[in-house]
């Protein structure tokens, strides 16, 4: 593979309404940095309230067509934009680390995983399937429709800004919605990419939308009346804000927060598999993943031979700029969210943990004004510091050592997170009962990142998910769609006179 091609753009960043790109007329711009080196690389537009209904009233005009269109009309586009995808993935995997600042082959796997949701999204005929009961009663049939809600929206994170839109609007658009995409302003570019990708690819104009902007974005729509549903994922405090603001207006909400995740490493465990597997889960990504392991619960002996080889790992890091295709983490997304980390580093010395190895100080050479910060790793935490309660999101791997199993599990349980969790063994029986009682949603065994295919869904527990419903697979068709049922019977099997009693199946 020779070098991959840098995303140098220029153009300020704007949106994208009903089938055309739109410059915001708003006054209001922020700037979009390149996190390798720490320049300015291009500016966002910041949607005004007017620009943001402009998107949703595109929307509602365009959900009577779009909706009754065929499912498997519906699913041609999708597979011909799938097609675009595959064409253009290096592309995007390039506008990827440009402005979030991962490696650029962690990128390609970030593009291949949403692409593999549009491929589920193809499948909409058969997804839309659904039951029907023949004599329910005398004479009665019964049937379920699902039937889409309309205009949707869905607010995306920083650090996946292509997969996580994709666990969205292909699902979405499948079952027949219209959508309002508010990307992170800190990696804006993909939006507009796919969006265009999507209009190649045959989409109706108004189907799929695109504003950027901050909090004044996000409040319209979540105030919008003609906005049916939403859904998002970020951070814990506003993934909470989210569910409650959206529900109090009336609207579908699927709100995805925060997450600390742990990984439970027996004695048992292969050693070097399980070192193999913190560095890259902990690490990779600069920790910005909110499936990274980063709490490590080491249980019994194994911590005095694990941690020795975690160091040695961890002090080795190959840190440069993602585009260099050696590269094994890049820069932190901004400088802000650096001094963050690096401020949770401070912390966790203050409260007494053992800091074995230090990323303060990171500096990369020809990138010295980069967002970097080192791979850093504690030892001999406890589950009352701030570094094991709060998420970090960021390259800091924490240890916890545990007598056994069980406070391994209750370690686990009683944290107030419930998002993604591993456990190393060879033990089918621990395996066993540490699925069956670890009380988290999406669990690994000797899997460290067990981030669910395309049709099974993804979504954690406890304050690691606000609603109902996960994201994408079958229980993305149930949220993105509203269940009718109907029964149906015809005058010359129904009995004569008034019936003033409950109809049964009798």
């Amino acid at each position: 593979m020779g070098a991959p091609e840098a995303f140098t753009a220029t153009a300020e960043i704007g949106h994208f309404i009903a089938g055309r790109p739109v410059a915001s007329g708003s006054g209001r711009r922020q700037a979009v940095y390149n996190p390798a080196t720490g320049a300015v690389a291009r500016q966002v537009a910041l949607a005004s309230a007017g620009e943001v209904n402009a998107a949703v009233a595109a929307a509602k005009a365009a959900f009577p067509a779009w909706s009754e269109q065929p499912p498997l009309k519906r699913a041609r586009v999708l597979n011909r934009f799938l097609q675009l995808l595959n064409e253009q993935r290096d592309t995007l995997a390039a506008m990827i680390t440009a402005e979030h600042g991962k490696v650029f082959t962690d990128a390609q796997g970030e593009v291949t995983r949403g692409i593999e949701i549009v491929e589920f999204a193809c499948g909409a005929p058969q997804l839309l399937k659904t039951d029907f009961t023949d004599q329910v009663s005398t004479g009665i049939d019964n049937w379920v429709l699902r039937q889409p809600l309309g205009v949707v929206a869905g607010i995306t994170p920083f650090n996946f800004p292509v997969m996580v839109p994709m666990w969205m609007f292909p699902m979405a658009l499948a079952t027949g919605n219209t959508f309002v995409l508010k990307p992170s302003e800190r990696d804006p570019s993909p939006s507009l990419f796919i969006a265009d990708l999507l209009k190649q690819a045959g989409l109706p104009d108004g189907v799929f939308n695109v504003v950027q902007g901050d909090k004044l974005a996000v409040d319209t729509l979540l105030e919008h009346p003609d906005v049916k549903a939403v859904s998002f994922v970020g951070s814990t405090p506003i993934a909470q804000y989210i569910y409650e603001t959206g529900a109090r207006h009336g609207k579908r909400v699927q709100a995805l927060g925060g997450a600390k995740n742990h990984m439970v490493v027996m004695p048992d465990a292969d050693l070097e598999q399980s070192v193999d597997a913190l560095i890259g889960a902990a690490y990779g990504s600069a920790g910005e993943r909110c499936m990274a392991i980063s709490v490590a619960v080491l249980v019994g002996d194994v911590a005095d031979q694990v941690v020795p080889k975690l160091a040695e790992r961890a002090k080795t890091l190959k840190i440069s700029n993602g585009m260099e295709l050696d590269a094994e983490m890049g820069p932190i997304v901004t400088a802000e969210a650096k001094a963050r980390i690096e401020g949770y580093i401070d912390v966790g010395v203050k409260e007494g943990a053992t800091l074995v190895v230090d990323g303060r100080g990171c500096r990369v050479p020809g990138h010295e004004n980069g967002f970097f910060t080192g791979g850093t790793l504690f030892d001999h935490a406890t589950p009352s510091m701030r570094i094991v309660k709060e998420e970090i999101f960021g390259p800091v791997l924490v240890c916890v050592r545990v007598p056994d199993f069980k406070s391994a599990v209750d370690l686990v349980n009683s944290h107030e997170f419930g998002n993604g969790v591993a456990c190393f063994t060879r033990d089918g029986n621990v395996a066993r009962e540490f699925s069956r009682r670890v009380q988290v949603g999406m669990v690994g065994i000797n899997v460290p990142i067990p981030v669910p295919m395309a049709w099974h869904g993804f979504g954690g527990w406890k304050k690691s998910l606000f609603g109902d419903l996960h994201a994408y697979g079958e229980e993305g068709v149930r949220f993105y769609t509203k269940q009718k049922s109907i029964m149906q019977r015809w005058p010359e099997s129904t009995p004569k006179g008034a019936e003033f009693t409950m109809p049964t199946s009798k």
